[in-house]
């Protein structure tokens, strides 16, 4: 049987919620790494009222 690790998740940057784009800093931070080659996604994380750009990584 193979076991599957769940991913770990590199937080790269933090914006604000209630920034008055919305999550239009965060998209342009993650836009501006995808060009740059990194696998990045934008995710809200309620507990912080922040939007995250994240990047997976396997576990170690």
């Amino acid at each position: 049987m193979t076991a599957v690790l769940p991913a770990q998740r590199t937080i790269l940057e933090r914006f604000p919620a209630g920034h008055p784009r919305g999550s239009w800093p965060a998209d342009e931070y993650a836009a501006a790494q995808r060009a740059q080659g990194t696998d990045v996604r934008v995710v809200m994380d309620l507990a912080s009222d922040e939007f995250l750009v994240v990047t997976d990584s396997a576990a170690q």
